[in-house]
């Protein structure tokens, strides 16, 4: 009786919290001892409360602000997000660490952790409300040493400056000057920065001993865009693919010149054609450099399409398309007939020009592959600007101030 009560009954913040943290860990996420401390010791139930600790606990966003049309415009991070960046961060003891984006406070709890009692950490939001309610949860999760400030991220916090670390846990389109000019020079920024269309990674810039700031690798992850005092970002854009609303496009700011959302609503009911790119992948293999290498090839950078289940015979729930007029193709996969356990990438081009657009798409997948899938990809904020070599790999990102590369370190560019 008394163990069939012990099995059946709730699981308490602390079991789960080392559950999560134990999942995190066998997932590589957690690769060290300080952050897998800091994950098993914050309490996370005390920054999103009122959610049920399952949800607390479960390894996905939790919102904590809608818009007036029920939009999430700002959430708890994904706790395997939350780790990697802590991970990509390396916050020390006594360091001195500046976070964009209070958001719930968790996260700033999470770096006090890090920190220790001899360090500080600044935490600033645009928001009052956000504001307010960081401070009360740190306050009931007894954290010390974190100061939460309502202002415009994008300013940082100058009076406070030089930071060791500086953490952004909002998207940027380009890395604020404030950001770089405030960081300590032996220290780092970490940014989750959207490089073109919707292609986002967390990149931790340290300086390269000549004015300017390389990545020290990068990783896939999305964000909410930063945004000014007082707004709320705009609304959706998504371009309905099938006259139903089972397939949307998402595109961005970027895409918006060449992405016609008359022409392409309802183009997934037009016949296709299937490019296959003899590219290979395994099953649990990411395709986050195929996107990377796809945002700087392409003069409409990939967006995000998304479908409900059997929108489309063949259409993954979740892929990458590019649009060229009425035209749209996206990346899709097929097991292989050898028995091995493997995909086939290809391209599924829809519309009046979709065959083509697909055959360029398998195009540039075959190029990576065969002269930059096995060499990692750098990106930066030089001091000065380089020429761009698109056929050798390197990629000029065009900004209002701050432009950035992204280079290939194949044999041309050691």
């Amino acid at each position: 009786m008394s163990d069939q009560h012990t099995a059946s009954r709730p699981s308490t913040a602390e079991e789960l919290r080392h559950q999560l943290a134990d999942r995190l860990l066998a997932d590589g996420k957690i690769r060290t001892s300080a952050v897998e401390a800091a994950m098993r010791t914050v309490p996370r139930e005390l920054f999103v409360p009122g959610v049920p600790l399952t949800t607390a606990y479960a390894d996905d966003i939790v919102s904590i602000k809608t818009d007036e049309a029920g939009t999430s415009i700002s959430a708890a991070s994904q706790p395997r997000i939350v780790a990697m960046m802590l991970e990509q961060l390396k916050v020390e003891p006594g360091h001195r660490v500046l976070e964009l984006g209070a958001g719930t406070g968790y996260n700033a709890a999470l770096l006090a952790h890090l920190t220790g009692p001899a360090g500080r950490v600044v935490t600033i939001d645009v928001d009052d409300d956000l504001v307010r309610g960081a401070r009360a949860n740190l306050a009931q999760a007894g954290v010390t040493g974190v100061d939460v400030v309502l202002g415009d991220g994008r300013l940082g916090h100058p009076s406070e400056a030089p930071f060791d670390r500086i953490t952004a846990t909002v998207g940027a389109f380009e890395v604020p000057r404030a950001w770089l000019d405030q960081l300590n020079p032996a220290g780092r920024l970490l940014v989750p920065v959207r490089l073109a269309g919707a292609v986002s990674r967390t990149v931790p810039f340290v300086s390269d001993g000549h004015g300017g700031w390389v990545g020290d690798g990068s990783e896939m992850a999305g964000f909410m865009p930063l945004r000014d005092p007082g707004t709320t970002p705009a609304a959706s854009s998504a371009i309905d693919l099938t006259g139903t609303g089972a397939a949307t496009l998402q595109p961005n700011r970027d895409n918006l010149h060449a992405t016609d959302p008359a022409a392409l609503t309802g183009v997934l009911n037009t016949r296709h054609t299937t490019v296959p790119t003899g590219v290979f992948v395994g099953r649990q293999e990411s395709f986050e450099q195929l996107y990377l290498w796809l945002a700087c090839r392409l003069a409409n950078p990939p967006m995000w399409l998304r479908s409900s289940k059997d929108a489309v015979p063949g259409l993954p729930a979740q892929t990458m398309a590019t649009a060229a007029g009425g035209s749209l193709a996206h990346l899709g996969y097929h097991l292989t007939e050898d028995g091995g356990d493997r995909f086939e990438l290809d391209f599924h081009g829809y519309g009046p020009g979709g065959a083509d657009l697909a055959a360029q798409l398998a195009a540039e997948a075959a190029l990576w592959d065969h002269r930059f899938r096995n060499h990692p990809a750098t990106i930066a904020i030089p001091a000065m600007v380089p020429t761009a070599d698109p056929d050798r790999g390197r990629f000029v990102l065009a900004r209002p101030t701050t432009p950035m590369t992204v280079t290939w370190n194949t044999e041309d560019h050691r």
